[in-house]
């Protein structure tokens, strides 16, 4: 979230809130047709914004296999290598449960935007801490480009390539009571 609105200037809004429900469809879509379908699959979303879109995907997914896609909750809060940048200081708490069983399972990891990878390498480490899944394949709505580590997601929604400057906010109904996908700029 932007703290300093001083600071910033929306350039344009990059999705409506039909354009993220479109592209989660395709996404779902994308997703059963990579896997086979549902069978062994565990949707994990990323605290905050990745949770509402597991669960969207999820319900995309049983309305099109007719079957449940199991949903976890990933908080990777401990695991992050960069606390130092991070403007208020975290809750130091035991390992969260993740809601949902992930051992020898296929799952997909979901969260709103990929940047640098620092998050993603996060919540590998945290995953791992919940068991040893047989496959895992990253979910994004928004791809900007910049990787400071190698990591690549398996389903994009969009790739929106952006200045250092530029921050993509992603603002999801169950979080931010609207729904769209903003670009915005530091203009100090």
């Amino acid at each position: 979230m932007i703290s300093d609105e001083d600071t910033m200037r929306i350039k344009g809004r990059l999705m409506s809130g039909s354009e993220i429900e479109r592209t989660l469809v395709r996404l779902a879509h994308q997703i059963v047709e990579k896997n086979n379908g549902v069978e062994n699959l565990v949707l994990v979303g990323i605290k905050r914004r990745g949770v509402p879109l597991a669960d969207r995907l999820s319900k995309l997914i049983q309305q099109i296999e007719k079957k449940p896609v199991p949903v976890g909750t990933l908080d990777i809060t401990l695991y992050r290598d960069d606390l130092s940048t991070v403007d208020t200081s975290p809750v130091i708490q035991k390992t969260t449960p993740l809601g949902t069983e992930i051992a020898d399972k296929d799952v997909i990891l979901l969260d709103d935007v990929l940047y640098t990878g620092r998050t993603v390498r996060a919540a590998m480490d945290a995953l791992f801490d919940h068991g040893r899944p047989r496959r895992v394949q990253l979910c994004v709505l928004i791809d900007r480009g910049h990787r400071e580590l190698p990591i690549e997601a398996a389903f994009i929604g969009r790739t929106v390539q952006t200045t250092d400057e530029e921050i993509i906010e992603v603002k999801l109904s169950e979080i931010d009571q609207e729904e769209q996908v903003l670009l915005v700029e530091r203009t100090s």
